[in-house]
């Protein structure tokens, strides 16, 4: 018998998954040759900014206390804004998630009387109480309560940004127009840079004050540029996702104009100090090369996701994208259309992983979300959405959102277990 089958029966897949499964990989293997030169690209990217910065040791050690002359830390966000091609970066541990990456970027930008327009429809759960979208939701110190107005234009049908829609939204007090490149909780395509680039241009035309500010999270190192690349103000994303590598234990960024991340940086520590305190504590080494090894991992997750997508569609579920469209992010959406394949297909994903396989995941109220969540992410970084992880809202269409593998291998291998939790269960026949 074939030695990896035997491996992976051994660890409780069915014969007759695997050969379905093999049979979809089989389909799957022309594509990867694209995905394999993007990462390249990327990673000669990186590696140039960090021989421009002429890293050494020196800089893989930390700073405590005040973190004041950290030459690590500001070498670090001197290779950020290489990398994404930017007058400035804020990378720092002490910015704790994405959601709070993008908290700081806004309210260091925005001012009392101004106006924070979302052009890609409702921004993730998260966001929602910290804008103030709807008061029943609110948290105390929202940009609303300090006195920011909300607008929004959702997406066209075709997921495309609504031109006209836009301009008819922005006005005289419009200070930062906000874009979320992945999908969130929707089941939406993904927005490439080149879309966003062509809308960020198009809103420059009417007003070049605005801040364009681009939720990236799920997006770096996918694609040969950045949004920054094509105008954006401000990048924003979180180094537990895919710049992190899966070997950032926390953190997140800001990238952008050399005034926009000033301003985020008054937010983040105080007025005035900004950048200069805020200690490493000797976790430069691990943002550095979990950096340097963010092309391949992201590599790793995008393959992960057009096999997912391949074993599913071929089974009826609808999924976005579907295995032959471009990807411009690493998530993987499938729509079962009931709570209980949810649910298998996430109690897969955590008996794959490398910690807490044992464990059962289970739908809860989880804090900023609107209706109860579940959860598999058995990852080496609590929390980190670049390894093999899957979450999901417990609400139609009963999608679930798939991402991440530090490598293909465990990519693959969750996928196919995911299966098998879903075939177990009845829930599918092959």
């Amino acid at each position: 018998m074939n030695t990896i089958k035997q491996q992976y029966m051994n660890l409780g897949i069915s014969e007759s998954v695997y050969d379905y499964c093999e049979s979809i990989w089989d389909k799957c293997k022309e594509r990867f040759k694209a995905i394999d030169d993007v990462s390249e690209h990327n990673q000669l990217k990186i590696l140039n900014a960090m021989q421009k910065n002429k890293i050494s040791d020196v800089h893989l050690t930390g700073s405590n206390g005040y973190g004041y002359t950290d030459i690590g830390r500001d070498a670090l966000e001197a290779v950020y804004a290489d990398v994404f091609h930017t007058e400035d970066a804020l990378v720092r541990s002490q910015i704790t998630c994405g959601t709070h990456a993008l908290t700081v970027a806004l309210f260091g930008n925005l001012r009392p009387g101004d106006e924070l327009l979302y052009i890609s429809g409702k921004p993730y759960d998260t966001l929602e109480g910290i804008i103030g979208i709807d008061k029943t939701k609110e948290c105390p110190g929202s940009l609303r309560e300090y006195g920011i107005r909300y607008g929004q234009v959702d997406l066209l049908e075709s997921g495309e940004f609504d031109y006209d829609g836009i301009k008819a939204a922005i006005s005289d007090s419009t200070r930062v127009v906000a874009i979320q490149r992945s999908k969130g909780y929707a089941v939406r395509p993904t927005l490439s840079v080149k879309a966003i680039g062509e809308c960020i241009s198009f809103i420059k035309k009417i007003r070049k004050d605005i801040i364009v500010m681009v939720d990236n999270c799920y997006g770096e190192f996918v694609e040969l540029t950045e949004p920054s690349d094509v105008g954006a103000d401000m990048c924003v994303g979180s180094l537990i996702k895919n710049p992190g590598g899966g070997l950032a234990p926390m953190g997140g960024y800001i990238a952008g104009t050399a005034e926009c991340v000033k301003n985020a940086s008054f937010r983040l520590t105080t007025p005035a100090l900004g950048k200069e305190v805020g200690a490493s504590l000797g976790i430069n080494q691990s943002l550095y090369q979990g950096l340097f090894m963010a092309p391949t991992v992201t590599a790793s997750a995008l393959k992960g996701a057009i096999f997912a997508s391949g074993i599913y569609e071929a089974l009826g579920f609808t999924c976005v994208p579907d295995s032959k469209e471009p990807r411009y992010d690493i998530i993987q959406s499938v729509s079962f259309g009931n709570p209980e394949a949810v649910i298998a297909f996430c109690e897969g994903i955590q008996a794959a992983a490398p910690i807490d396989s044992h464990v059962r995941p289970e739908p809860y109220a989880m804090p900023g979300y609107h209706s109860d969540v579940i959860m598999a992410a058995g990852a080496f970084v609590s929390g980190s959405s670049i390894e093999l992880s899957a979450d999901a809202p417990i609400e139609p269409p009963y999608a679930v959102y798939f991402q991440g593998g530090l490598t293909w291998q465990h990519a693959k291998y969750g996928i196919i277990k995911s299966l098998q939790y879903l075939y177990d269960a009845g829930l599918i026949t092959l």
